[in-house]
């Protein structure tokens, strides 16, 4: 475990407004972006990886917990990022790809799960198992809940003792409402979690740890997932209130834990600061990074729409709303309306459905021709302040090269400077 994550989360227990983002995305230049702005701030970085992005089979991106990791090293190396500077997570672990099965075999894959994850070397484990399976009765129980997470978490000291002699494991429990990766409903106001509510499911898992005979590693215990009211779907952004989620953020004051927040996409900068002062000192961000990663890279569409003949260029947009449409198995249960509306969708929301597409080999490809094509026809400054004006700047200033992959890297940074600025406060806050 990265003494930087441990001394983040130990200086926001003692009081300074400091926090750490979680950058839960498996898009190479998303994490090539999150690896530059932690040597620009001289701070850790947390990647997690979703049990369903990234499983024992391969997941949906195709790659296991060790490749991965592997991915995500090479990624730091290149920034020239210390890898004790890395911290790898595992996110919502447990039974939720095989719900569909009885619990029995659900959890059996979930322990396997689990284990994959700690023998590659991930050491922040969000341990979530509030999903009913096939033969369940749902919702279940607080108690069924923690029951089942202490179970992966014994699977987890046992995996990490045998494979590292030792386990530095740190855990996160509970879960956010609604599902991770963006509401599928449209949502108008979300009431965060009662305080009753959390100190309940501490206790729950508490007990549980107990009785599974994980008394120490309840110690490492470090987070715990609640909603703070903070969510968005495909077309709005719910706004954090922290005068809703005033009472929810005091009673975690003073104990070991602190708050994570899900699906912090899209807040302002006085929101992220304000949930970091609250106590939620760990800030996820997915589908807000893919949405500004579309953004430059549509813009870079459109400049060289602007210097390209036509039988040359890329068509990047039109080339991936074509392999949307063809395998629409991503995004249909998600947007709704006429055709007109579903298009819009596909290519601007919030919920940012594309992102499952960008490893696509059809839309890859049209990727790599555009980027070729940027560098064989450089845009003139001029074209760049037309549609990347943030990074138009920053090449003027010289700090930022003209290369398109800069370019799109840079404007993900965007949104990073964000969380950094959330998150690392010059000179550190205290608490109020």
């Amino acid at each position: 475990m990265s003494d930087a994550f441990d001394d983040i989360l130990s200086r926001h227990r003692g009081g300074q407004a400091v926090g750490i983002t979680s950058v839960c995305s498996a898009n190479p230049l998303v994490l090539q972006a999150a690896c530059e702005q932690a040597v620009a701030d001289d701070t850790a970085v947390l990647i997690e990886a979703t049990s369903n992005q990234v499983d024992q089979f391969g997941g949906y991106t195709g790659m296991r917990p060790a490749d991965f990791r592997d991915l995500v090293h090479g990624i730091a190396d290149r920034a020239g990022l210390s890898r004790e500077r890395v911290v790898l997570g595992g996110d919502h672990l447990g039974p939720n790809v095989w719900r569909s099965l009885p619990a029995d075999e659900a959890m059996s894959r979930a322990d396997d799960l689990v284990a994959a994850y700690v023998e590659a070397g991930y050491t922040k484990i969000h341990l979530d198992c509030t999903m009913a399976c096939a033969d369940d009765r749902d919702p279940l129980t607080d108690e069924e809940v923690a029951g089942r997470a202490a179970r992966l978490a014994r699977v987890a000291e046992q995996s990490a003792r045998t494979t590292f002699g030792r386990s530095d494991l740190r855990y996160v429990v509970g879960t956010e409402v609604p599902v991770p990766g963006g509401a599928h409903e449209e949502i108008d106001a979300l009431t965060p979690t009662s305080p009753e509510a959390a100190r309940a499911t501490i206790e729950a898992h508490r007990a549980a740890f107990a009785g599974a005979g994980l008394d120490e590693a309840w110690t490492r215990v470090v987070a715990l997932v609640v909603q703070p009211g903070v969510e968005f779907d495909a077309l709005r952004v719910v706004d954090y209130d922290r005068g809703r989620a005033r009472a929810l953020s005091h009673m975690i004051e003073g104990g070991q834990l602190v708050f994570e927040a899900h699906s912090t996409d899209y807040q302002t900068s006085a929101n992220l600061t304000a949930l970091v002062q609250d106590h939620w000192a760990i800030l996820k961000v997915g589908p807000g990074l893919t949405f500004a990663l579309r953004e430059a890279l549509f813009a870079l569409a459109a400049i060289e729409a602007e210097l390209v003949p036509a039988g040359e260029a890329s068509r990047l947009p039109d080339v991936v709303d074509e392999v949307m449409v063809r395998e629409p198995k991503w995004w249909n249960g998600y947007y709704e309306g006429d055709e007109a509306t579903r298009r819009l969708a596909r290519r601007y929301s919030y919920s940012d459905r594309m992102r499952y597409y960008w490893p696509d080999d059809r839309v890859s490809d049209a990727v790599d021709r555009l980027i070729g094509n940027l560098r064989a026809y450089p845009p003139p400054p001029s074209l760049i302040s037309a549609h990347l004006p943030e990074q138009y700047a920053r090449v003027r200033a010289g700090v930022l090269e003209p290369d398109p992959i800069a370019l799109a890297v840079d404007h993900v940074r965007d949104v990073l400077r964000l969380y950094s600025t959330a998150c690392n406060p010059e000179p550190a806050r205290s608490l109020p």
